[in-house]
């Protein structure tokens, strides 16, 4: 019997899944590792310490299940994407903590650099919007502050990598620097067109090509093992960023295809064929994956609020104990009310993208009670993803026929409910939630052979819960103009 190790290295823990033939987690380990905030606007973890996470959690997964090395097939690798590591090629140490996506310290470099007018060339060139979201003014930042590292990136002794890169030079003892193509998509110097690092980019940001990572697919052996957690050498054969590894792991390998993950906040990630399509409503336009000799792009809106909405309800206001508390609540009434709740905690993201919009509760009266507000919470989420859905379509020209959906706040039976009513269309969820690690699992897997094909994928995964919108399109549309009235009082609102 042999299996497809999954490595899933998100924001806060590190995990370790191991997949069958079936393309099911049969086993799974998880460690937590520290959050460091030197500073309100900045974020920051100890790349040692996410290492040590991650090679700890496959000790565990491995020892819980009673295999070895030599049980496994390959490893797939599925990453929190932009979060910036520098290390020093002689000795593989880190020069600095990694700089997290979540991290603003750049905000202000990214402002002059607009006022430059150099936004639309980096928009052309990348398909992102120029934000210290991204790997480029993070790296700047470290060659700037951290002392001797501009010295040290001349003279070719830094290299710079995304976590995924971070891992493979880990577990290849130091041997391979590489990054996947959905990764270095991220960074805002990779030409998405061209499909390479991008000079005019490197020269902009002062970053010496010596310290960038060749950039491999998605599907391919990049390197071998060689640490003591792996007693033979197992090939890492499987990489990508987390939100395109979930659209692999929903199966959505065809034009029009489209995922949502709920987390604490929302990616929707559309799979829009072999061409990049720019977009007209401040979305991102990424590489959804390489495999073989086909490329898909995609379009991506990021949503700030989703499962936060709900984590504010019980911790901020208090009104319920548990998460899943939420349900029972909003389904005690019969509708919001007329309250709605727009969760502009820290701005808006997709389409919108106003910093200065804040959180805002309208349509209050005597009667409105605490079932109202975790109701409007919940449908808060649904509205956003229809925001983005329309943006998407618009942008692509596409229909969206079908929604598949992941993660924590999809156990939500009225929010996936609320947010088929909403699109007018089915929402798709899998009977497992484990969709980012199934897709680095089954990219691994289709490099070494584990799996024959794409089409071979499609017939193993079964057992979806479906969900059909329920009520008339007019009624939709009353809901949503309380939506976008609400909205727009909440916007620019500290500008």
């Amino acid at each position: 019997m042999s299996f497809i190790l999954a490595l899933d290295q998100g924001t806060t823990s590190s995990r370790a899944l191991l997949f069958n033939e079936e393309g099911n987690a049969v086993a799974t380990s998880q460690q937590e590792f520290t959050q460091h905030f030197p500073d309100t606007s900045m974020v920051e973890h100890d790349p040692n310490e996410i290492w040590s996470s991650q090679i700890s959690s496959v000790s565990a997964v491995m020892s819980k299940h009673g295999i070895s090395s030599k049980d496994l097939a390959a490893i797939g690798i599925a990453n929190q994407r932009e979060t910036t590591i520098v290390w020093e090629r002689s000795t593989g140490n880190p020069i600095y903590n990694a700089i997290v996506w979540q991290d603003r310290r750049t905000a202000k470099r990214c402002e002059e650099l607009e006022s430059d007018g150099v936004g639309e060339l980096i928009s052309k060139k990348t398909g992102l919007l120029l934000d210290a979201y991204f790997s480029a003014t993070k790296i700047e930042w470290i060659l700037e502050n951290v002392d001797g590292a501009r010295k040290a990136a001349e003279a070719d002794n830094l290299c710079f990598g995304t976590v995924d890169s971070w891992l493979i030079w880990k577990l290849t003892g130091g041997s391979v620097h590489a990054t996947d193509i959905t990764n270095a998509s991220r960074t805002m110097l990779f030409n998405i067109h061209s499909c390479e690092w991008d000079d005019e980019l490197l020269e902009l940001f002062t970053i010496p090509r010596s310290m960038l990572p060749k950039v491999v697919s998605n599907s391919e052996t990049i390197g071998r093992t060689s640490v003591d957690a792996f007693a033979t050498d197992v090939p890492i054969a499987g990489s990508a960023g987390d939100q395109q590894a979930a659209l692999v792991g929903q199966l959505c390998f065809e034009q029009g295809s489209m995922k949502n993950t709920y987390g604490t906040g929302c990616f929707l990630v559309l799979n829009t064929g072999d061409k990049p399509i720019p977009s007209r409503h401040k979305l991102l336009t990424t590489i959804g994956w390489q495999i073989g000799d086909r490329t898909a792009y995609a379009l991506e809106g990021s949503i700030f609020v989703a499962g936060a909405a709900i984590q504010w309800l019980r911790d901020g206001l208090e009104i319920i104990k548990k998460s899943e508390d939420s349900e029972k609540l909003a389904r005690s009434v019969e509708d919001n009310g007329g309250v709605y709740l727009v969760p502009a905690f820290t701005g808006l993201g997709a389409p919108h993208w106003d910093p200065h919009a804040r959180g805002l509760i309208t349509g209050i009266t005597r009667g409105t009670t605490q079932a109202h507000i975790a109701r409007a919470a919940l449908e808060s989420i649904a509205y956003q993803v229809a925001d983005v859905v329309e943006a998407m379509q618009h942008d692509s020209g596409m229909t969206i026929s079908e929604l598949r959906v992941d993660g924590g706040a999809t156990s939500n039976d009225f929010l996936i409910q609320f947010q088929s009513d909403v699109l007018g269309i089915p929402i798709r969820r899998p009977e497992s939630v484990e969709t980012t690690a199934r897709g680095a699992a089954l990219l691994a897997g289709l490099a070494v052979g584990f799996w024959d094909s794409i089409d071979a994928l499609k017939g193993e995964i079964e057992g979806d819960s479906v969900f059909q919108p329920s009520i008339s399109r007019e009624k939709v549309q009353k809901l949503k103009q309380g939506w976008n009235t609400a909205l727009s009082r909440a916007m620019h609102w500290d500008n």
